[in-house]
């Protein structure tokens, strides 16, 4: 019994780390949710939002909607975490502010 919690416990430590990139930022949501909207250009070199924002990211033709809610109160990634392969071709830095609810 004891063997079966092990390996059921790092067979779940396993799925969680393969999926905790994406996930620690947020989630994907639908575009009807988007409360802005931003565009990326070659000329964009970072985007900054709110912790609890909902975002449409638009991008070469691509699009694609996200719910910031990471783990941390405020956070710095690299967008191209969270957009789908190839929407963004260039690095830019997603600045995560605290959500102005929750500040003191």
């Amino acid at each position: 019994m004891f063997n079966a919690i092990r390996i059921t416990a790092a067979t779940a430590l396993t799925f969680a780390a393969a999926f905790a990139s994406a996930g620690d930022y947020g989630t994907a949501v639908a575009p009807a949710n988007a409360e802005r909207h931003v565009v990326i250009t070659a000329s964009t070199p970072w985007v900054n939002v709110n912790n609890g924002d909902t975002v449409e990211f638009q991008s070469g033709g691509t699009s694609f909607t996200w719910h910031f809610d990471t783990l941390r109160e405020e956070d710095t990634f690299d967008l191209s975490k969270i957009a789908p392969a190839g929407s963004i071709d260039h690095k830019v830095t997603v600045y995560v502010a605290a959500n102005p609810l929750y500040r003191g």
